[in-house]
């Protein structure tokens, strides 16, 4: 599931509106928090990135992937997709593994190895590409 983070264009999810933020709101107060992306995305291709710096190592790294995103419900809010990812669990183990924070970029397109390449070979980043 995809949910509450997204700011994603109005291409991806052609339902958006801005809204409020439930999860920052338990905090800061929900009337503070407007500026939130709400809506729901179309089915379609999906690719995933996370970039991140490990400063210890000096080096940018990432990695990236692909899946679909569905028309399955998800009754939540915030701006939200099912996505259907494959070998999902191996993923999150390596996300674990080496320290990836949760959030990503996404689009609705199938082009994880060209950014994979590109951001390995031409930029010089560490990158993972799932399979």
């Amino acid at each position: 599931m995809l949910f509450h983070c997204g700011n994603w264009p109005k291409d991806f999810a052609p339902d958006t509106r801005i809204a409020n933020a439930p999860i920052l709101g338990s905090t800061l107060g929900v009337e503070n928090t407007y500026g939130a992306m709400e809506g729901r995305n179309n089915a379609g291709p999906l690719t995933y990135a996370r970039f991140t710096t490990d400063d210890t190592a000096g080096v940018i790294r990432g990695y990236v992937g692909q899946g679909v995103t569905t028309d399955d419900q998800l009754n939540t809010f915030g701006q939200r997709a099912v996505a259907q990812i494959p070998q999902l669990q191996n993923l999150l183990r390596y996300i674990c593994e080496n320290g990836y924070e949760h959030h990503v970029a996404v689009n609705a397109s199938h082009t994880s190895k060209v950014l994979a390449e590109a951001c390995g070979k031409y930029l010089g980043w560490s990158m993972h590409q799932h399979e």
